[in-house]
């Protein structure tokens, strides 16, 4: 049955998109599409032209190894193709990739072909070895006679550009084999990558040449490898792990390896650096094992990783199961869930905060992103919808970025369905039906509308939280419940609830209405600043409210502080304090204010206050100074040393800036050290931390 009309046609987009992108990648030097994406879209097109062999083209991308290599260099043949290798994004794609391996080799286990190697006759043979990915750009070194001759791209496997100027300016590289008897002639794969302080350092010098930022190491690396000029690459302090020991077949050397591992040790031996975190593996079990710790450990490393690479260990079994047209059969990489990813856009709707801000957000075909399923994400506000041009049926990538809701980062125009209707903001509150504005001066839209229900639903839920007034049982169900009922209309009405009107709610007996109402009478014992956050003035958190409760240590201080006072705070700028200004320059806002205190709410600091620790610096060498905590201290867990450091008037952080003044260093230290160590900060142990706190 020939392929439907419409499959064809995402077959020829598709098709047209990833040429694109191949020819952006390796011939101009120019990447336009995240590894993941093109992964997905390849993919996507591999298993339509599977499903439809009708569909398959020569020119398709699924039809050859790789992309011919920019001609800025000499173009050079590898004596030892590069293959690419085939990747695996589950377990059962791992499992899979083991059932064709050993199909090649023989039937079972213990087939007649791993019977006869070696490494298969001992009791527990070590069958794979698991290395992680380095997210960098593959390179092959050429050595005759111990010393190094020639470095070359990886290209498209056959042929690469020679590169041997920019290769010996990475140090990591010996110029010469460390050892007295080399072989003859024999090439080195490896990955030239940046670590992650040198990436932050090549993007500030950058934009603060005024030029467009390398938008993951990745890309830095390959831009950095064809730079013409060989002293730039120099200073760009390039890093090198080497993988993979090449032997030419007529070789005959004595201590030659038998296995992958050997080759590591061997590599390591003649002065590469080879990445320690591998591991020898005796089953897939213990493969998956790897592949899980390091899906979350790899966060913590000075340098990118998207998966791992696993292979046969056996050097005789890896050559009796040989390769496929386009990939070796005795390796494979597993990689991590997709920080990007395509979708496509099936509507959008539009969320109405606690402050009136409408959020436009896109409703997407569920895709797998960063391990869960994916199904809505972010469009942020007007400006962006502007932007990013978005119709309804278009094919969008979404980043997952830390955020709960992932968000759109750029439309894919080329694949998108004819006549298809511009998305736009909405006119009128979708919530409250009055119409909308859009201030002068902000990307946001706002419904304005003090009465809107949803902006009533979000400042309960806000005021509720756990880090504002923590009322326990107040979730989000029971919000609506009391919005829809009329039971309340702003937080100060909470205060007014009695049981006889909570019983009339759905699910709500005796026992659920006293617990509330008296959860709801113990919140009126919380903080000052914990209060402030609560309010909901806009950009103050949590941390903020705890600066500003310190130094203001009355609500009626706060609202006559100026704001040339308020900037004085550390951490206070310029928009904090105008924000600050508003929010008491309403009337309604102040009538609120009234209502809390006559409700008994603390608008008043008390002395000694437990909850503001920092409000009463006590050490003048901690007092005002900025830490950052990384790796696992000796006899301190960090909610105990963040304790510590506040108490005595500092301020921890989560991330390293050139205005961090000290970074308290322990075991395991990750890319928070390597950053520090590039900006030139003073690091510290714990026991140098405990001097500073105990200094007078």
């Amino acid at each position: 049955m020939p392929a439907p009309a419409d499959l064809a046609r995402r077959a020829d987009q598709l098709r047209q998109k990833l040429q694109e992108a191949s020819y952006a990648y390796y011939v101009l030097d120019n990447p336009v599409m995240e590894d993941a994406v093109y992964d997905r879209l390849y993919r996507e097109l591999e298993q339509l032209e599977t499903a439809y062999p009708e569909l398959v083209s020569p020119d398709s991308p699924t039809q050859r190894v790789g992309d011919r290599p920019a001609e800025r260099f000499q173009t050079v043949q590898h004596a030892i193709a590069l293959y690419s290798l085939e990747n695996a994004f589950d377990l059962a794609e791992l499992r899979a990739w083991e059932d064709r391996w050993q199909k090649v080799a023989g039937t079972g286990e213990r087939s007649p072909v791993l019977e006869e190697l070696p490494l298969f006759q001992a009791a527990n043979p070590a069958r794979y070895v698991c290395e992680l990915k380095i997210d960098g750009s593959a390179i092959a070194l050429t050595y005759e006679e111990g010393l190094l001759v020639r470095g070359a791209t990886r290209g498209d496997g056959i042929a690469g550009e020679e590169i041997t100027q920019n290769i010996k300016t990475i140090r990591s590289i010996p110029l010469r084999l460390n050892t007295a008897n080399p072989p003859a002639r024999l090439e080195i794969r490896g990955e030239a990558f940046l670590p992650l302080s040198s990436f932050e350092q090549i993007n500030r010098d950058r934009a603060a040449a005024g030029e467009a930022l390398f938008a993951n190491p990745r890309n830095a690396a390959a831009g950095t490898l064809r730079q013409l000029d060989s002293r730039i690459v120099a200073e760009r302090k390039l890093d090198f792990f080497a993988y993979t020991l090449q032997w030419p077949e007529e070789l005959d050397w004595p201590d030659r390896p038998r296995s992958h591992w050997e080759s590591l040790e061997q590599l390591a031996a003649w002065g590469f650096r080879v990445n320690p975190n591998r591991d020898r593996c005796a089953d897939l079990a213990a493969v998956w094992d790897y592949c899980q710790r390091w899906d979350q450990a790899r966060h913590d490393l000075p340098y990118m990783t998207d998966g791992a690479v696993i292979k046969l260990d056996d050097l005789a079994l890896q050559t009796a199961v040989g390769f496929t047209n386009k990939f070796p059969r005795w390796a494979i990489a597993y990689k991590y869930p997709a920080e990007e990813a395509p979708s496509r856009l099936l509507s959008v709707t539009f969320q109405v905060g606690r402050t009136g801000a409408i959020t436009p957000v896109a409703e997407l075909e569920p895709v797998q992103l960063a391990g869960t399923t994916v199904a809505r994400a972010t469009l942020h506000n007007r400006d962006r919808l502007l932007e990013l041009d978005l119709h309804l049926g278009d094919t969008v990538v979404i980043r997952k970025a830390g955020e709960i809701i992932p968000e759109v980062l750029r439309v894919l125009p080329e694949l998108r369905p004819d006549g298809a209707t511009r998305v736009q903001m909405p006119s009128h509150c979708p919530a409250c039906g009055e119409a909308v504005v859009q201030p002068a001066d902000e990307a946001v839209t706002r419904c304005i509308n003090t009465s809107c229900p949803a902006i009533v639903r979000g400042s309960l839920r806000h005021w509720a939280s756990r880090d504002a007034l923590d009322i326990d049982g107040l979730g989000e169900k029971l919000v609506e419940q009391l919005s829809e009922a009329g039971l309340v209309k702003s937080v100060a009405d909470l205060y007014g609830l009695t049981i006889a009107p909570l019983l009339t709610l759905e699910r709500m007996g005796q026992k659920s209405a006293e617990k509330l109402v008296s959860a709801i009478a113990r919140s009126t014992g919380q903080p000052w600043a914990r209060v402030l956050y609560g309010l909901g003035i806009r950009h103050i958190g949590s941390s903020n409210a705890k600066l500003l409760a310190a130094q203001f240590r009355s609500v009626e201080a706060l609202a006559a502080a100026t704001e040339e006072e308020l900037t004085v705070v550390n951490g206070i700028g310029l928009e904090i304090a105008k924000s600050i200004r508003e929010w008491f320059g309403s009337a309604a806002n102040r009538s609120l204010v009234d209502r809390l205190r006559s409700a008994g709410l603390s608008l008043v600091a008390s002395d000694p206050d437990p909850d503001q620790a920092i409000a009463q610096p006590t050490n003048a060498t901690i007092s005002g100074k900025t830490f950052v905590l990384t790796g696992t201290l000796p006899t301190l867990t960090r909610p105990e040393t963040k304790a510590l450091i506040e108490r005595s008037g500092g301020k921890v952080t989560g991330s390293v800036s050139k205005k961090t003044d000290y970074v308290v260093v322990g075991e395991e230290a990750g890319s928070k050290l390597d950053k520090a160590r590039s900006l030139g900060l003073v690091c510290i142990s714990e026991a140098e931390l405990l001097e500073l706190l105990a200094t007078a």
